[in-house]
């Protein structure tokens, strides 16, 4: 698959790092041209070129890239230039200026996510995306809402919020980590249906343990029986590849935070066009924008600089490819997981199926709590983990490495763990 190649998108951010970075651009380039997106995860000489595109600190491990990711020089540089244009004279520049390239960043949202440009709003986040949704569909008392335990805690608790308010219920189902299949995650959904069954929210790939759902099934069967579909892909879009025809939902939520490497601050909602009308937005806009897919992007006065950054994250992005984001997040998830696997008292609770897994890892170490034993990886050893409790079902440490990710890096993680674990206790 042809890709823009690395001289395209990172000549002036790899330029600061290095005097000869646009040859070493241009030979990852060239070495990466038609080579299989699984061999070319193992080759460090085409991921240096990545990770020298980042202003991370290497005297930190960052292994939770899931809750928000660093940007690429490149996509800073681009959101401070914004700023500092609309700081000349915000009412004019912001507003007038840099405020309406966001039509650009609509359209290459859009074209990545293989939709129309009038059903993309740009959002701060996943949550205020989903919440837009959440908030905005009529109910009744008494109308389900089906989710599922490992469901995002904020998502959830915006049900409850129209549970107690309004009468409606929520109602969460559990699946075993990991599932036996993605058949059996559609068929948990599908005998928990009832009558009453009004809505169906599910995540795209779960926050927890990394868990893809066969959302295209579920949208389908939800569909036949005149149910609407909810999708949190907060975690799922530019981690690995698909495209809106993949799910047919009706509505999807994501943060850009995390897998594209735009700004902190920045998300976007996808509604079907036809849906757009009868979904009120979470703050108020004019009855003349009730088809528009901006009536959910009146949130007051806010900096265009961020959003208008996005599109720099999209072009890093779409420059690696998510073809060869995905084989290397697998790759760099194999790498310490098989080493930790067979260990005593430790079970992996992320699928190696790669229909149902993609960058993230959950490993469960029996006797380890998994706050204290983050908390003591961060302290010591300045590497940081997510603790993962699920009361009553599940817990262990999420661990979500990035492009940006070294092999030391990561054999630096797996050799404690494989000391505290072999030690059975968290050593002194």
């Amino acid at each position: 698959m042809q890709r823009r190649q690395f001289l395209n998108f990172a000549a002036a951010g790899l330029a600061a790092f290095q005097s000869d970075a646009i040859q070493r651009a241009q030979a990852a380039a060239q070495s990466a041209s038609g080579r299989p997106a699984d061999t070319l995860a193992r080759d460090e000489d085409f991921w240096f070129q990545v990770r020298h595109a980042f202003t991370v600190d290497r005297n930190i491990i960052n292994l939770n890239n899931g809750g928000v990711s660093p940007s690429p020089k490149v996509v800073m540089e681009t959101e401070k230039r914004y700023l500092e244009i609309s700081n000349m004279g915000p009412a004019h520049f912001m507003w007038s200026i840099v405020e309406p390239e966001v039509e650009s960043v609509r359209r290459r949202l859009a074209e990545s996510f293989g939709c129309d440009n009038e059903e993309i709003a740009i959002t701060r986040n996943a949550s205020e995306a989903l919440e837009n949704v959440q908030m905005g569909l009529e109910l009744k008392r008494g109308d389900e809402v089906l989710s599922t335990t490992q469901d995002y805690p904020r998502m959830m608790t915006t049900w409850k919020q129209r549970e107690r308010r309004e009468g409606i219920v929520l109602k969460q189902i559990q699946f075993p980590v990991p599932p036996p299949s993605l058949d059996d995650l559609a068929e948990r959904i599908e005998r928990a249906i009832t009558p009453k069954t009004k809505v169906i929210h599910i995540c795209h790939i779960t926050n927890l343990s990394g868990q893809i759902f066969p959302v295209k099934k579920i949208s389908r069967m939800a569909h036949a029986r005149g149910i609407e579909v909810i999708v949190d892909g907060a975690h799922a879009f530019a981690q690995f590849p698909f495209k809106y025809s993949d799910l047919e939902c009706d509505y999807y939520g994501t943060s850009l935070h995390k897998w594209v490497l735009a700004p902190v601050g920045t998300g976007f909602l996808f509604v079907r066009k036809e849906k757009i009308a009868k979904v009120w937005p979470l703050m108020a806009a004019p009855e003349s924008m009730t088809d528009n897919i901006r009536k959910f992007e009146e949130i007051g006065t806010h900096p265009a600089s961020q959003r208008c950054a996005i599109t720099e994250a999209l072009t890093f992005h779409e420059s690696i490819g998510v073809e060869r984001k995905v084989e290397r997040l697998r790759y760099l998830r194999k790498r310490w997981s098989q080493r930790l696997r067979d260990l005593p008292g430790v079970k992996m609770l992320t699928s190696d199926d790669p229909e149902m897994s993609a960058g993230i890892g959950l490993i469960h170490i029996d006797g380890f709590e998994p706050g204290a034993l983050s908390s003591h990886l961060m302290a010591k050893y300045k590497i940081m983990t997510t603790p993962i409790t699920i009361k009553g079902e599940f817990d262990g440490l999420r661990i979500t490495p990035n492009v940006y990710t070294t092999l030391e890096e990561i054999d630096t993680f797996a050799n404690v763990m494989e000391k505290i674990i072999k030690r059975g206790k968290i050593d002194a």
